[in-house]
């Protein structure tokens, strides 16, 4: 057969290991051909493909990003895109597609095989780990890394002088980033969008670990909300230039922290450095097998299906169940953590 392979969303570690088992398993023991198309679903709209053999995908297992480039492209926002897809893979001779990416690449791949047919095959992709078919999705575990080393980091700095330091992490709907990462680095709160907080109560945290002479770490989910919504800015909140003084949540918190306590606050944005660079092991291993299974459920025809980690296994979902509604923290988990809050 002839397969094509591209990646969606926004980029993330992993990614080289997935193509990379793909076209080894598929060329060296399945005798496949593959073309790579470039940037996520834009790729097969314009019929943008590169050459994806074996060469290709040498020395890239441990190399961040993707060797095809991602975007955030719907066909469903295009003007006949399904039936754009379906042309340029029928001139391609493409006899299916694996899709890599999370809720959205994959939702609009089953919107395409439920709707047009497309014969597509999903592996799941996002460091916010919020799908709910798989229990873990590759990048998570480096995002993750990333943010309780810079954690770790903060507490010297934290503690020397005596500020209260806020680390704002990815997650806009759930808080797995902040949970995670937040427990592994000892922070004194955390913060996640599925439970609005108490400001007044991160206050009290706050100052219960200055009486303890230790400087306070909080860890917030860029999506997180304090109860009661964010306040709407004011006209005398704005600089002379008319611009916002405080940026996203971890910024907020910034200001309120030192209004209501009088303690000097300082903010940390990690942004997009916890989706770059190399894949943890486990990320790597997680991301090849997710890639070799993905051949096999081409091999036996299961399109409309999406590979997923369950325990320590590989197996196959529908990709409708897979993309059906996101995996969010529990409060039962997070009740876990908040023994340490304070």
């Amino acid at each position: 057969m002839r397969i094509g392979v591209l990646t969606g969303g926004g980029d993330c570690p992993g990614l080289n290991a997935v193509i990379r088992a793909i076209v080894r398993k598929g060329v060296e023991r399945c005798g496949h051909e593959f073309v790579g198309y470039r940037d996520g679903w834009r790729g097969p709209l314009e019929r943008d493909s590169r050459p994806l053999g074996v060469p290709e995908v040498r020395g890239i297992l441990p190399r961040g990003g993707t060797i095809l480039g991602a975007s955030r492209t719907n066909p469903f926002k295009e003007d006949g895109g399904a039936e754009r897809i379906a042309a340029n893979l029928e001139a391609d001779g493409v006899d299916g597609l694996i899709a890599i990416g999370g809720e959205d690449t994959l939702g609009a791949a089953a919107r395409l095989h439920r709707e047009h047919g497309t014969p597509v095959v999903g592996v799941p992709k996002t460091i916010d780990n919020d799908l709910g078919a798989t229990d873990y999705t590759f990048g998570f575990d480096t995002a993750v890394n990333i943010a309780m080393e810079a954690i770790d980091r903060l507490h010297t700095t934290a503690d020397s002088h005596h500020r209260v330091l806020i680390v704002e992490v990815m997650g806009r709907h759930a808080g797995w980033i902040a949970f995670h990462s937040g427990l592994a680095g000892g922070a004194n709160v955390i913060l996640i969008p599925e439970l609005p907080f108490d400001v007044e109560r991160v206050c009290e945290f706050v100052g219960r670990r200055f009486e303890s002479n230790y400087a306070p770490i909080v860890v917030v989910a860029e999506g997180a909300t304090p109860v009661g919504g964010m306040p709407e800015v004011q006209e005398d909140e704005l600089d002379a230039f008319g611009h916002v003084r405080l940026g996203g949540i971890a910024h907020w918190l910034e200001g309120e922290i030192e209004r209501r306590t009088g303690k000097e606050a300082r903010a940390t944005v990690l942004g997009h450095v916890q989706r770059g660079g190399t894949p943890t092991a486990f990320d790597r291993v997680l991301a090849t097998r997710f890639g070799l299974h993905a051949i096999d459920a081409v091999d036996s025809g299961r399109w409309g299906t999406m590979t997923a980690l369950r325990g320590t296994d590989i197996q196959l979902v529908s990709l409708d169940e897979a993309t059906a509604e996101l995996k969010t923290v529990p409060e039962s988990l997070y009740s876990e953590a908040e023994v340490f809050f304070g």
